[in-house]
């Protein structure tokens, strides 16, 4: 049989053997424990004064000092044990600041931090206020939530600003949606992700940007930003399409490869197609994509120009329009193509953030969705522990094709 990992001290022993002997339940444990908190912060409390004033309590030092103790202040505080009443010291001069409970503190670092945490798993703050409740006694009224997750917008916005890495093999671009109120109505705003692979092979988000439209001004002050925080280059960048977005790409960095997601493509192009035929139509559809090499790619768009052109015009003037980004990838070996033919990498990272969102379907403000969005990165970045799928070779690959890129 395994050992208990809770190996505890002497002294932890001592406290364990006084709970046993005064306690017959669970919920007698946990009140102790609540007393034995208050009173463990009251004796710091304590201490703090007596360093403060320079003598211990009822000490006839004190007298004449200038100083003294002037009895007590009590305030609610809100921990892991529930809520309790502190007594906190205060001196005559009114110059005592309490470290281990701050003025105004009335909730404990891990209260917070636990008040985040089931933010940024998508509660809503009235199911927070009802699950503190519920767990640890305490009440802890909805605008309070407001603003202790308030707290976490200076480290949103330095994030954002955060100086980023000089090169880029691969950027993907993507945006998904919320509703939010403005001038008391619901109103759509898209939220644009730039979603990185370092030169190290892991997945990074660059940042967010919040728009009710897009365009060239607007791809222009992303593209802007990356380069002001330090991106010198992206090898390529995927995308689907996005108004504008490859101009402003082309305007700021000049000599990125742009590929546009073959899915995005496909799923436009059998949109209007009756059923009957969609079978067909997408089997024709990946001997274009699937070809070897674009030579044979263009041979398989003139067979699809003559069975299908006639019906569907639409899907050959789309396919033609967008001919050279969308073959980009037949320039690099299979390595490279696995990763630039779609951008599912930054849309599987929106449907991670969809699960965290689906309980919040209107948002206050842009700063609400900064919030759970910056929260939610922090919980999906977590599990980006390894580069992406065959990145040393893929690496090897990039390092040979844009080997200019490197030594320029």
């Amino acid at each position: 049989m395994k050992k208990s990992k809770n190996i505890l001290t002497e002294k932890e022993m001592e406290l364990v053997s006084l709970l046993m002997a005064d306690c017959q339940s669970t919920g007698d444990i946990q009140s102790k424990l609540k007393r034995l908190f208050a009173g463990t912060i009251e004796a710091m409390l304590e201490v703090e004064m007596d360093e403060h004033l320079g003598y211990d309590k009822h000490s006839v030092v004190g007298n004449n000092s200038g100083n003294s103790r002037n009895g007590y202040n009590h305030k609610t505080v809100v921990s892991d044990y529930g809520e309790a009443s502190i007594a906190i010291p205060r001196d005559r001069n009114g110059e005592f600041e309490p470290q281990i409970l701050a003025k105004r503190q009335v909730r404990t670092d891990e209260i917070e931090q636990k008040i985040l945490a089931m933010y940024s798993k998508g509660m809503s703050q009235r199911d927070i206020e009802d699950s503190v409740r519920g767990i640890y006694g305490a009440d802890v009224p909805q605008t309070t939530i407001s603003k202790i997750t308030d707290k976490i917008l200076p480290e949103v916005n330095e994030w954002q600003n955060r100086p980023l890495e000089a090169i880029y093999p691969i950027i993907y671009f993507d945006g998904i949606f919320f509703k939010s109120r403005k001038d008391n109505q619901i109103i759509n705003k898209c939220v644009y992700t730039v979603l990185g692979i370092g030169m190290d092979g892991y997945k990074e988000i660059l940042g967010i940007w919040i728009s009710e439209n897009e365009g060239a001004s607007f791809w222009a002050s992303v593209c802007s930003d990356l380069k002001k925080r330090g991106v010198s280059d992206i090898l390529i960048a995927c995308h689907d399409n996005l108004k504008e977005l490859s101009e402003a790409i082309n305007a700021v960095f000049p000599h990125t490869k742009q590929q546009l997601c073959i899915v995005h493509q496909i799923r436009n192009s059998t949109k209007f197609v009756q059923f009957k035929d969609r079978k067909a139509i997408c089997a024709d559809l990946k001997k274009i994509y699937g070809a070897v090499n674009l030579d044979d790619a263009e041979y398989a768009l003139e067979e699809f120009r003559e069975k299908w052109n006639p019906k569907y015009p639409s899907i050959l003037r789309s396919w033609d329009n967008n001919w050279a980004e969308l073959t980009t990838f037949f320039n690099y070996p299979e390595e490279i193509r696995y990763l630039i033919y779609t951008t599912n990498a930054v849309e599987a990272y929106h449907r991670m953030v969809r699960k965290f969102t689906k309980t919040k379907p209107i948002f206050p403000t842009d700063d609400s969705i900064r919030k759970v969005i910056f929260l939610s990165t922090k919980e999906i970045s977590k599990k980006w522990t390894m580069p992406v799928r065959s990145w040393g070779l893929a690496h090897c690959q990039i390092m040979i094709y844009f080997e200019d890129r490197f030594t320029a």
